[in-house]
């Protein structure tokens, strides 16, 4: 059946439309209409299978972003950890290393020296606050490189997850 209107049967109105006091035409226009329907009908279950893989693979995207983002935050906060660590342990060891020097210089030159009390007050007095002054130095020092550190990692996170939200 064609559904195209026969100019032949049907009168048409000036600009190209046929006149529907004809059966023949309504009847036609009708079965264009049909026609129509049955077409979406067709073409909406392509439509929805196409939103559905739309926004399956967008919410596979966000996922795997977000599994992302966490993974990169887990592993800095575990990389700081690890460095504050390693650096507590390096202080402590230090510190007791010092401690033990100092106690052993301030007993070999309190027994060698003791029968000039004078020179070994003195003496002490000066290997002490020379030690002291070193040992603080060094600590002074250890606690900058581990606030550099710090302040490197906390940089980097930052700029990782900049990168992250802008991407």
């Amino acid at each position: 059946m064609s559904l195209e209107v026969k100019k032949s049967n049907v009168p048409f109105l000036e600009d190209n439309t046929p006149q529907y006091y004809s059966g023949y035409c309504k009847l036609e226009l009708d079965c264009r209409v049909l026609y129509c329907q049955l077409q979406l009908l067709h073409v909406l279950p392509l439509v929805v299978v196409l939103v559905v893989v739309v926004v399956v693979v967008v919410v596979v995207v966000v996922v795997v972003v977000v599994v992302a983002v966490v993974v990169v935050e887990v592993v800095v906060v575990v990389v700081v950890v690890v460095v504050v660590v390693v650096v507590v342990v390096e202080l402590v060891v230090v510190v007791v290393v010092k401690v033990v020097l100092v106690v052993v210089v301030v007993v070999v030159v309190g027994v060698v020296v003791a029968a000039a009390a004078v020179v070994v007050v003195v003496v002490v007095v000066v290997v002490v606050v020379v030690v002291v002054v070193v040992v603080v130095v060094e600590v002074v020092v250890e606690v900058v490189v581990v606030v550099e550190v710090v302040v490197v990692v906390v940089v980097v996170e930052v700029v990782v997850l900049v990168v992250l939200v802008v991407v």
